[in-house]
């Protein structure tokens, strides 16, 4: 039972993560938190090595300066910022990183490219007066790139040694 949980925790918690951003534009701080410490949790419960903990710390720390340096240049949001920086906890100093941040640009430039696509043309009758979308459409609003990290991040997951610690590899 452990082990289903386990394996679900950060799929769950990315897509709570991509939605939240996509209705709402923010990833609050407590997500980010519970990813963080989901990691740790499981980290310790299949006893990874300490030293393999560590350094995923450090490669999270690394993330997180370079992130608010994209933050304060005005490229990413703070949310965006400390999502990356808690979702590389898991990818570790490996190639799953390399792969995650491949994948994260793949997706929201593509994203990015779509919504600003879509923001030249009128809303949809129908969709006037849905709030999320009529944010979404409003072209002084942002990119929720937050919903590329997510699907960035699930795309890796099952290569993590977490993933394959819990499915039994």
């Amino acid at each position: 039972m452990l082990s289903i949980v386990a394996l679900f925790i950060f799929p769950v918690l990315m897509a709570y993560a991509a939605a939240s951003d996509l209705l709402t534009m923010r990833i609050a701080n407590w997500l980010v938190i519970l990813v963080a410490v989901a990691y740790f949790a499981l980290a310790f419960i299949a006893q990874r090595p300490l030293v393999e903990i560590g350094m995923n710390a450090g490669v999270g720390a690394a993330a997180l300066a370079i992130a608010f340096a994209f933050f304060a240049f005005g490229w990413i949001g703070g949310g965006d910022a400390k999502l990356i920086a808690a979702t590389v906890l898991w990818m570790g100093f490996s190639l799953q990183l390399a792969q995650y941040v491949l994948y994260s640009a793949l997706l929201g430039g593509g994203l990015t490219l779509l919504i600003l696509a879509l923001r030249h043309y009128p809303l949809p009758v129908f969709l006037v007066g849905v709030r999320w979308v009529e944010r979404l459409h409003d072209s002084k609003v942002g990119i929720p790139y937050g919903i590329a990290l997510a699907m960035a991040g699930i795309l890796v997951y099952p290569a993590t040694p977490l993933f394959l610690h819990f499915i039994g590899l």
